[in-house]
């Protein structure tokens, strides 16, 4: 039984089944298929269409609203649909929506969003639509487009949809009408019409590369592979962990030798790991350079050096995917955006408006107090450490135990418990905070949410360091606690990461998704939505950040943590691909060029290491014995550190210098598209004047 509906304002034609209608998810271009809405273009026509993104609808929605947004979604954009393809799934009343996008979508948001594609003369370029013959591929979106690609751009499509003119929704009460340039996404979504939306699972594709990636031996990651499926953001980030990880191998020998040969490394190590007070050995002391110098001066060159050729390897990374090129346009609004109805001065076009003053005074009012309030949790729980410490010190002087022993790891156990705790509750409210702000784009809105957290994260995770570093001169405490951190955080991050999403998975959420090759493929998908939302990358930054942190920071007086973050390291690369793959949700992933903001942190941080490493030097025990002996003045101390800091500024800013950012033919590629570019809006404007 099938019933036609024609869209109101002219658009495609929707053929509703009361039967199942048969998926076809063979692979091919995007296209028309039985129980999918209609195209006009003759180019998007075929039998065959892979499902790409799945809609879910809220229980109590209406079949007529259902198939209000059926239509919508197929609709021509210039009848204001998306142009995109619809499948109601099971039936009409159903609660899932599958959708996926025709070729000439597809070709029109590959040119919007500026990704780069190989032209015919096997160069990329970026992709123009009218050029669009010369590009490889271009008539078959398999090979043309990835598949994060293609599903992004369903996303892009989807939260671009804005009202025309006010229009009532049917099914729904009067109060969620639309008014001309809201954005429908977000008004559906706030009326329970959308409860959710997520990219598919290819499961040949997704099982194939699993093979590859983290099941065997092997060392290396198939990155090109991570960026075709899951894109270009989640595969800079496994890009980025690979290259970190291996840059740690320099520091990591390095560590073991001073370890080696070093018997005052040797015993600091264990008695750092014991607990007990680490002491100046006379032999050590009488060294003109110890190994600690020599650690700490190779962890500020070598931060420099690892930046600068990550930026190179990323921009090669960036052009290989196609997204060095992104178009910087001026961005549509975020769907949660929101203000008086206005005029856009820039764009000249309808859409919400929000004073500049008005946000400046709600980051003022309102979310600088609350982040110093967290600040502040953050420095009574490092109160709480000291008096912690200092209790089971004394505890273990009278007793002198072997449960003894075993309690002065607890107060650094409890603080790291604290600061993890602190930093899940602080990452929720600085998302809240930024909502509250109402930024327009989405790079803004990230832009601040990022900030805040790492903001949080330098003082959550370093003040207790810095602070037994230079206020306490306490370097047998820090190298404790270092050691503490390095040992205790990772199998914390491991257990919460890994271990507990592995046993929700296979004991809770697999038993209820439980499925055989015989089950239509609605129920398949159907399954995916009981997969928990892929929490994003945030927090495994976090992590490679606070790790460099510890090793550009401080590792001169603990130079086995290069050695720790590289056994570390080498199974989270498998265990967070697994997690990716198995346990969540396949995520959307925006094209992108480079990391970003975290980039920029992580730059911040090798600079921040030359202070640290240079003060941290004046506490080194051939200093502290001259100046024991009077051999030397505590202001020729103070002298000596601003002297070497400033010299290894020097030092660091001209190894920056000497390394390119970007490779001499990464530049070029650069220059040509950019010309190219130019040259193609010229011809544009001497077609529009012959006409």
């Amino acid at each position: 039984m099938s019933k036609e509906e024609s869209d109101e304002g002219g658009g495609s034609i929707v053929e509703k089944h009361r039967e199942k209608p048969p998926i076809d998810t063979a692979p091919g271009t995007a296209t028309t298929g039985p129980g999918w809405t209609k195209v006009t273009c003759p180019c998007c026509v075929s039998d065959q269409i892979e499902p790409l993104v799945l809609i879910k609808l809220g229980e109590n929605v209406r079949p007529e609203t259902k198939r209000w947004l059926i239509r919508l979604i197929g609709a021509p954009q210039k009848d204001g649909g998306a142009a995109l393809l619809a499948h109601p799934g099971e039936d009409v009343t159903g609660d899932i929506i599958m959708v996926s996008a025709p070729r000439c979508t597809l070709l029109q948001a590959t040119q919007e969003l500026g990704l780069c594609k190989t032209y015919n003369n096997g160069e990329m370029e970026a992709f123009s639509y009218d050029n669009r013959d010369n590009f490889r591929h271009s008539d078959n979106m398999e090979l043309f487009l990835t598949l994060a690609e293609r599903q992004y751009i369903v996303k892009y499509e989807l939260e671009s949809l804005r009202a025309r003119r006010d229009v009532r929704i049917p099914g729904l009460a009067d109060k969620y009408t639309l008014q001309n340039r809201n954005n429908i996404w977000q008004k559906m979504s706030s009326a329970g019409v959308i409860v959710d939306s997520f990219p598919l699972h290819n499961k040949a594709k997704l099982k194939e590369l699993s093979k590859s990636w983290y099941h065997g031996n092997q060392l290396s990651q198939p990155l090109d592979s991570v960026n075709a499926y899951f894109g270009s953001t989640v595969g800079l980030y496994f890009s980025f962990l690979d290259f970190y990880t291996w840059s740690l191998v320099p520091p990591a020998i390095l560590g073991l030798s001073i370890f080696y040969f070093s018997s005052e490394v040797q015993k600091e190590a264990v008695e750092a790991v014991a607990g007990a007070q680490a002491e100046i050995h006379e032999e050590d002391a009488r060294l003109a350079v110890s190994g600690h110098m020599i650690q700490a001066v190779f962890s500020m060159l070598w931060s420099t050096v690892f930046m600068e050729l990550w930026k190179r390897r990323s921009s090669s990374t960036s052009y290989r995917w196609g997204t060095l090129h992104l178009n910087e346009h001026f961005a549509e609004p975020r769907p949660a955006f929101h203000g008086s109805l206005g005029v856009n001065p820039v764009t000249g076009r309808m859409e919400p408006l929000f004073p500049e003053w008005q946000r400046d005074l709600r980051m003022a009012l309102v979310s600088i107090p609350v982040v110093i309030l967290f600040l502040g949790m953050v420095v009574l729980g490092m109160l709480g450490f000291y008096w912690g410490e200092s209790l089971v010190m004394w505890i273990h002087s009278e007793w002198d135990s072997v449960v003894s022993q075993t309690l002065l790891y607890l107060p650094s156990v409890l603080h790291i418990v604290y600061t993890n705790v602190l930093a899940t509750v602080y990452k929720t409210v600085a998302q809240s905070l930024t909502e509250f702000e109402n930024h327009r784009e989405e790079s803004a809105f990230q832009n601040h949410l990022t900030a805040k957290v790492l903001v949080f994260t330098f003082f959550n995770y370093f003040a207790v360091l810095f602070h037994i570093a230079f206020v306490k001169h306490d370097v047998p405490l820090l190298r404790k606690r270092l050691a503490s951190l390095l040992i205790i955080s990772q199998l914390v991050n491991q257990v919460t990461e890994v271990v507990i999403p592995f046993l929700v998975d296979r004991f809770i959420s697999a038993p209820h998704r439980t499925e055989t090759e015989d089950d239509p493929e609605e129920d398949k998908f159907r399954n995916q939505i009981t997969l928990p939302v892929f929490p994003g990358l945030f927090a495994e930054y976090i992590e490679l950040l606070v790790q460099f942190g510890y090793l550009s920071l401080f590792s001169c007086v603990y130079p086995l943590t290069a050695v720790l973050l590289l056994i570390n390291n080498v199974t989270e690369i498998r265990s967070d691909a697994y997690k990716i793959c198995k346990l969540f949700r396949k995520p959307f992933s925006a094209p992108t060029a480079n990391m970003g903001v975290w980039q920029t942190a992580f730059e911040i941080l090798s600079y921040v290491s030359v202070v640290s490493n240079c003060w941290l030097l004046t506490l080194s025990p051939q200093l502290q014995k001259m100046q024991h002996e009077s051999q030397i003045s505590s202001n020729d101390i103070v002298m000596f550190a601003i002297f070497a800091q400033y010299l290894l500024i020097i030092v660091k800013l001209t190894v920056a210098a000497v390394i390119p950012d970007e490779p001499d033919w990464i530049r070029i590629k650069r220059a040509c598209m950019q010309y190219s570019s130019l040259q193609a809006i010229r011809q544009q404007n001497r077609s529009s004047e012959e006409s």
